[in-house]
């Protein structure tokens, strides 16, 4: 079914914030298809794109409280958008990528993607971070027309709308297929449990328990919910302990793995945790510890071993992997100080899918050309997702699938092999796609779909 993509009045336009994701955009677009995209034969085609560059913003909290680990997103992104363009970017385009910081407050980010896609005339927003920072921008972005292409959050929002939100798009697995793919998990292989959730209570944890309830409504015997921003976790963890909890599945940021370990060593609760994909980096995790306790924990890559988790892109603890070597290369040619990181991993792999998109779109780059090219070829991407995407023009959710892991020595063991599902009751099944194990092109730069 064909979406009208339409542009609206011309402006418009909560929490604040300890650690989620979030995304935003910029642009403009008519009821009759033109979009406000002007020009055309490989000129000025579109805001933000001239004959040899192409400007994309996004929004990040650089500084803050959830500023440690998401800070390093953009600096994997830049590093790859940088790689492109010593080779000479996309259909001649250089890729100019401004990042601005919102301190994970929604109303910075409003005010910062007001100032991309208003001043700077941005042509697209790219992996803006957070589910309730971009919240307060999506449709902002929508009624300008900017396309919003892979925002850093598994929100549902950004995917399984396209008539309300048709410029957004989601990347990483929403949360819902994780909650799925990991309550069948514990429902095939751990019947006997006693589950507790310790869910952030916004679409995050809410998505996640609509997904962990298909399969073990009847096993959970306790849920506690904490507000993003409020580091007393106490009352959580205690009444998971209290309600005899023996498996915590726990949808939740890096910081709130790190309070609630804390929690639970001081109140000699030992459950199996199972932190979903975004709070299960065992280096920021472990650095977290020491952090917060001021050194009484001892921190380190270590700190989670025998928590179970997920993974949809391979790691740095995945140094033979040929895309963790790509990126490696990429962040020895192009990264600023510091080493390369999952967090730089993530923004190398989602600035990868999107040179894909541009190229996708063609060299007469239009803002409605591109959001058309994404649905029309985006769910046969190449890339180091581990399943393929989901985009189409009824759907554009993200990544469809990952694998169980469990940490050993800071790095994932396979429990499971690559699952992919969608949202609703679609049945989860092994991927077949061969998705997994791709190498990317010897020249580190992917060619058109």
């Amino acid at each position: 079914m064909r979406r009208r993509l339409h542009r609206s009045a011309p402006l418009a336009a909560v929490l604040a914030g300890a650690l989620l994701l979030s995304a935003c955009g910029a642009g403009g677009r008519s009821d009759d298809g033109d979009g406000g995209d002007e020009g055309g034969g490989g000129g000025a085609t579109a805001p933000g794109v001239t004959e040899d560059s192409i400007t994309i913003g996004a929004h990040f909290p650089l500084t803050g409280v959830a500023a440690p680990g998401y800070n390093e997103i953009p600096t994997g992104a830049k590093a790859y958008f940088d790689y492109v363009n010593a080779q000479g970017g996309v259909n001649g385009r250089q890729i100019e990528y401004l990042v601005r910081d919102d301190g994970y407050n929604p109303t910075n980010t409003s005010s910062v993607t007001n100032e991309l896609v208003l001043e700077e005339e941005i042509f697209a927003m790219v992996g803006g971070l957070g589910t309730p920072t971009h919240s307060a921008v999506v449709d902002f972005l929508n009624d300008e027309g900017v396309p919003d292409f892979f925002v850093s959050s598994g929100s549902l929002q950004w995917g399984d709308d396209p008539e309300n939100a048709p410029y957004t798009f989601g990347w990483q697995p929403d949360y819902e297929i994780e909650g799925k793919i990991i309550g069948q998990y514990v429902a095939e292989n751990m019947p006997d449990a006693k589950v507790g959730l310790f869910l952030q209570d916004d679409d995050f944890g809410d998505d996640a328990e609509k997904g962990v309830r298909q399969f073990l409504d009847e096993q959970i015997v306790a849920a506690e919910r904490y507000t993003s921003g409020n580091t007393d976790v106490g009352p959580q963890i205690a009444g998971l302990q209290a309600a005899g909890a023996d498996l915590v599945l726990a949808f939740n940021t890096p910081s709130y793995t790190a309070l609630s370990q804390l929690v639970a060593l001081k109140l000699g609760y030992q459950p199996q945790w199972f932190y979903s994909n975004v709070g299960s980096d065992a280096d920021l995790v472990g650095s977290l510890l020491s952090r917060f306790s001021e050194g009484a924990v001892e921190g380190g890559s270590g700190s989670l071993d025998g928590v179970m988790t997920t993974e949809y892109i391979p790691g740095v603890d995945q140094p033979d992997d040929p895309w963790v070597q790509l990126w490696q290369k990429v962040w020895d040619e192009h990264g600023e100080k510091g080493e390369l990181t999952n967090y730089r991993v993530y923004g190398m792999s989602h600035a990868y899918a999107f040179v894909q998109a541009l190229l996708a779109a063609g060299e007469d780059l239009t803002r409605d050309g591109l959001v058309e090219a994404m649905e029309e070829v985006g769910a046969d991407l190449d890339g180091p997702q581990l399943a393929p995407f989901r985009y189409s023009a009824d759907s554009h959710l993200g990544i469809s699938g990952l694998r169980v892991v469990e940490i050993r020595d800071g790095a994932g063991e396979d429990l499971t092999p690559v699952l992919v599902t969608d949202i609703g009751d679609a049945e989860i099944a092994e991927d077949d796609s061969g998705q997994d194990g791709d190498a990317p092109p010897e020249s580190g730069v992917p060619e058109a779909p």
